[in-house]
């Protein structure tokens, strides 16, 4: 996976800064036309991309992840958001989540979010906002 690719805007969201920083933590903004993390596999190339380049924190799209990863039962949240926490590559996912009517889900979100390592949240400026809270 090529980070460069991802970090071409597309029309949807051309207006929004791919980087960000917080006291000295940089902050990348995963900016794509398509699914980013269909596998286990994708989310270990990422990391390494986005580590690579000197980056702290991801912020990834709804959209930008396979669909299963929002059907828990697939396991592949656990295990993708598994390797962001080995990786300590901290991530926030934003979108509009209340689409999902899974109570698991919520609970896993919920959860999430009371954390430091994963974040759900609707926007860019959340995500910002709750690494505000811990850095």
């Amino acid at each position: 996976m090529n980070l460069l690719k991802l970090s071409v805007h597309n029309k949807k969201h051309k207006n929004e800064d791919k980087k960000h920083q917080i006291n000295s933590k940089k902050i990348a903004v995963i900016i794509a036309d398509s699914i980013v993390i269909q596998d286990v596999k994708d989310s270990l190339d990422l990391i390494g991309n986005v580590y690579y380049q000197g980056y702290d924190f991801l912020i990834l799209r709804e959209e930008h992840l396979s669909p299963e990863f929002f059907q828990l039962k697939t396991k592949l949240a656990g295990e993708i958001l598994h390797k962001f926490t080995n990786y300590q590559m901290h991530l926030s996912i934003i979108g509009d989540f209340s689409q999902y009517k899974s109570r698991s889900l919520k609970a896993f979100i919920r959860e999430s979010n009371k954390g430091k390592q994963v974040f759900f949240g609707r926007s860019v400026q959340d995500a910002l906002s709750l690494l505000t809270k811990i850095y």
